[in-house]
């Protein structure tokens, strides 16, 4: 769904073509497996995701990513290096949440690649019953059992620390992409004020997902079992963005599915049909839902060592990084429109105070 920022460590070379590599659909054919392919991804430069079931025990043993174009192929290249280099960590258990690489395929010139599968039910598979966004314990539940595990990820990658810096290309990559529009130097003026305040503070170099959504998560008994799609990862890189990217796009999609002219179940604070109004009440609304969103990202500072109170400015560079990098054009203006709204709003508020 959503692009990497700009690549914080540099890689090696991509994967080298191999002549007589083999293809994809011979190792599919004689793997022994059932194959089930998951879905071609909606993003302009897709992935198609193939799983490879036992027929014993119905479950998934083995995933293929293959690319469509050629940025794809570089994010799945990207992919493997990261999880190539997250396999030689002495992180324990918790390699067993995060895909192993096994192979490269040939796959209609360019390269796919085969990772072991992970445990789990998508996350999405519960977000998504209206039931479960209505009760605040099983919401927290939802945001503890993320936090529990990238407090292990985050211990397990740590390196050294260094000024929480989320810029990383976001404010270069929205002056190219949103060239011409009449208020972009004032969002950008607003975002350069964003990250020099959350430059004071200091938190440690992790290995990042980069796209650290629930749909990318798996969850078993109340907890994470499995992330997958590291494509836009980076062996090191600034945690913060991931606790961002979690809260905010679990908040954009709260309201769900509820009809036109009817209130949002359980949220009646939320209006229906306002793109991005989830996102607003958790930043300034009041009720259960934006106490836990603000918790989820000031405890989340808190354990990088950073002070809990910058969860907010987090949040607003979390928002225009998603503008700057995010596949889809018309998502990334509407992140573009959100942050003009929310970051001078509150830059208002501050002024009169």
């Amino acid at each position: 769904m959503i692009a990497s920022a700009a690549v914080e460590t540099a890689f090696e070379p991509p994967i080298q073509a191999v002549p007589g590599r083999r293809s994809l659909w011979d190792f599919v054919q004689t793997s022994g497996f059932q194959s089930l392919v998951v879905g071609a991804s909606k993003d302009p430069n897709a992935k198609v995701t193939i799983l490879l079931v036992s027929p014993e025990s119905g479950l998934p043993v083995l995933a293929v990513k293959a690319p469509t174009t050629d940025r794809a192929a570089v994010a799945v290249e990207t992919e493997w290096r990261v999880l190539s280099h997250l396999q030689t960590l002495p992180a324990g258990e918790l390699l067993d949440t995060i895909p192993r690489p096994i192979d490269v395929l040939e796959f209609d010139g360019r390269q796919a690649v085969v990772t072991t599968a992970v445990p789990g039910t998508p996350m999405t598979t519960s977000y998504f019953r209206s039931r479960r966004r209505r009760s605040s314990a099983r919401v927290a539940s939802d945001f503890a059992a993320v936090a529990d595990w990238l407090s292990s990820f985050r211990r397990a990658t740590a390196g050294e620390p260094s000024a929480l810096e989320m810029d990383a290309g976001v404010t270069d990559r929205l002056r190219q992409r949103f060239a011409g529009e009449d208020r972009l130097e004032a969002d950008l003026d607003r975002l350069a004020e964003i990250h020099a305040t959350l430059r004071r503070e200091t938190v440690p170099r992790t290995a990042v997902h980069g796209d650290f959504w629930f749909g990318n998560l798996l969850l078993a008994e109340g907890q994470v079992t499995g992330v997958v799609d590291w494509e836009a990862g980076a062996p090191s890189g600034e945690p913060a963005r991931d606790l961002a990217r979690f809260a905010l796009m679990y908040a954009l999609y709260f309201a769900g599915s509820a009809r036109p002219r009817r209130r949002v179940p359980g949220h009646p604070a939320i209006p229906v049909g306002v793109w991005g109004a989830a996102v607003e009440y958790a930043l300034d609304g009041s009720g259960w839902f934006p106490d836990l969103f603000r918790q989820f990202l000031g405890d989340g500072l808190a354990r990088l060592g950073a002070s809990p109170a910058a969860w907010r400015g987090l949040a607003l560079a979390g928002i225009a990084e998603t503008a700057a990098f995010t596949d889809d054009d018309e998502f990334a203006h509407l992140h573009l429109n959100l942050f003009r709204q929310v970051a001078h709003a509150q830059h208002g508020r501050e002024e009169t105070t």
